[in-house]
């Protein structure tokens, strides 16, 4: 019995790709088209990256400093309503800094000078017209490293989705325009996939922070996030 159903299931499996390759044959032309949507919403979050480095002769010295420094700009961003959930330590380093003297037989001779220690702290502020003056108390406290702010949204779901139905038009139009150019309309969706991009981070660089005048706040503009959607869309051409 084995013996007879054997050569069959061998048979029913070798037909199989056969199958396959006619049904894929037989599908009709079809169309392939990318479409792209963009939709804009101004940012209710800014995270501020803040860095503190210290310098001493011992790493125990440079590491107290730090701390010190560290702990007034915690308890500056608490003190203007920033919560617990919103701070968060994003790196501790300790290194030492070498002086490189070079020698008579033109190799170089390395002097351990200090230890630098540097804290990097990110910020969530949920009050984006607060970040000027957040970053100004930041500096004056210590923060002399490092930096960055980006500007995002706590809940872009709904802009995205606003993106997604663009780029899903974009498609649809694309394809009725060249259908109709090659004489043909487009027929039902047969596949369709999406590639999503989102909005690029501003940043502010490091040396701002000693041009910043001591009486004033940063000056800082949110301006626009765009959320950017491209769609992949496969129609069937009537």
């Amino acid at each position: 019995m084995n013996g007879f159903l054997l050569p069959l299931a061998l048979a029913a499996a070798m037909a199989l790709p056969a199958v396959a390759q006619a049904a894929d044959s037989n599908a009709g032309p079809r169309i392939f088209v990318t479409g792209e949507g963009e939709a804009t919403v101004a940012p209710d979050i800014a995270i501020l990256t803040l860095s503190v480095m210290r310098e001493a002769k011992t790493a125990r010295a440079a590491l107290d400093a730090n701390n010190d420094a560290m702990a007034a700009v915690i308890t500056a961003m608490k003190a203007v309503g920033i919560e617990d959930r919103d701070l968060q330590t994003a790196g501790i380093q300790i290194s030492p800094r070498y002086n490189y003297n070079n020698k008579p037989d033109g190799s170089q001779n390395a002097e351990l000078v200090a230890y630098q220690v540097t804290n990097t702290l990110s910020v969530r502020i949920r009050d984006i017209d607060k970040t000027g003056e957040l970053l100004d108390k930041a500096v004056t406290l210590g923060v002399n490293e490092g930096g960055g702010i980006v500007f995002t949204n706590a809940d872009p779901a709904a802009v995205v989705t606003e993106a997604r139905k663009k780029a899903v038009a974009d498609a649809m139009a694309k394809a009725r325009t060249l259908a109709e150019a090659a004489g043909t309309s487009v027929g039902k969706v047969i596949e369709i996939s999406e590639q999503s991009a989102p909005p690029r981070p501003i940043r502010m660089a490091a040396k701002s922070f000693d041009a910043m005048p001591e009486a004033a706040s940063a000056p800082v503009q949110a301006g626009e996030n765009a959320y950017r959607v491209q769609v992949n869309v496969t129609f069937e051409l009537k």
